[in-house]
């Protein structure tokens, strides 16, 4: 009985020490859990952090676009040079008050170049307009009209300015000269016997006329190339 007693004793000691040591484990499992759980935290906080910082750049960034589109109003509203044609009209009608020797089309095609570089310009008269490309500066700018018009005077104006300084004192009374337009049409420019200015025929007027670094020949005719002046040409068929 004693020895029976004895064993039954061992077997319950040796039963006992496993729950001990897994007892004392548990702590050990919760202190890792509970860090587990910090490190979780931290990269949740560190996350939205970065989204926050993300959000604020982003923000700051659009406020900036817009305030620099707002002060760039202003400075095309001035300068004319990125305003479309039909808020254009009035201020071309207004600066032709005061340069009256270059009509309505003519202060048009000088509004479409920069004014603060160098071009030579031989812009048609406004009986020139009239006769060879039938716009009237009473009904050419009105409705539909308008953008047509607005067509029409580019591509003139693309034929008839040259990117430097042309005064007529500049070309030579015994030969011709020749410069690139601006659409690569090449002008052949010379003075006749009595010294007018001639350019692929076509004579002038006045010359010598100055808007700040723009130099302006006023011509008894539109300079344009054969493909142009046929695809106006219908439009005279059957008209005055």
């Amino acid at each position: 009985m004693v020895f029976m007693l004895v064993d039954s004793l061992i077997s319950i000691v040796a039963c006992s020490q496993p729950v001990n040591r897994f007892q004392e484990r548990q702590p050990k499992s919760a202190d890792l859990l509970l860090l587990m759980k910090k490190k979780e935290m931290r990269r949740g906080y560190n996350f939205k952090n970065t989204i926050a910082f993300v959000f604020l750049v982003v923000c700051f960034c659009c406020t900036l676009v817009m305030i620099i589109s707002m002060l760039k109003v202003p400075d095309a509203a001035v300068g004319n040079k990125a305003l479309p044609f039909h808020k254009n009209v009035n201020i071309l009608k207004a600066t032709d008050n005061g340069n009256s020797s270059l009509g309505t089309f003519g202060n048009m095609m000088i509004q479409m170049l920069p004014q603060d570089l160098a071009f030579t310009v031989f812009i048609p008269s406004e009986i020139a307009f009239e006769r060879d490309l039938r716009l009237h500066a009473n009904d050419s700018l009105v409705g539909e009209k308008m953008n047509d018009t607005y067509a029409v005077i580019s591509r003139v104006l693309g034929f008839s300015a040259v990117p430097r300084t042309l005064d007529s004192a500049m070309v030579p009374a015994d030969e011709e000269v020749s410069y690139d337009s601006l659409s690569g049409f090449t002008l052949f420019i010379s003075k006749d016997v009595g010294g007018v200015l001639v350019v692929n025929g076509v004579k002038s007027d006045r010359v010598d006329l100055r808007r700040g670094k723009l130099v302006m020949h006023v011509m008894d005719g539109v300079i344009m190339d054969a493909e142009f002046e046929q695809s106006v040409q219908p439009d005279f068929d059957g008209t005055d």
